[in-house]
């Protein structure tokens, strides 16, 4: 099992979500709950995909932190 990192932007009207270590693996929902449940099954072809195309798929490998600034 591999656990990739996924960046979900809140937006309005819709929400998108990308995983910075599979360019290209996208996914929009009009909330924060769909969009992690449609980018997970964006993840999942993403990665069939690379293995139809005899590509390895990359390891995770993207880190979040959350940095404070200001006051």
């Amino acid at each position: 099992m591999r656990r990739y990192a996924v960046v979900i932007e809140v937006g309005t009207p819709h929400c998108g979500a990308y995983v910075p270590d599979l360019p290209g693996c996208v996914a929009v929902g009009d909330t924060p709950a769909e969009v992690a449940r449609l980018i997970r099954g964006a993840i999942e072809l993403h990665l069939e995909g690379l293995a139809e195309d005899g590509l390895v798929a990359p390891e995770p490998s993207a880190r979040v932190e959350y940095v404070e600034v200001g006051s």
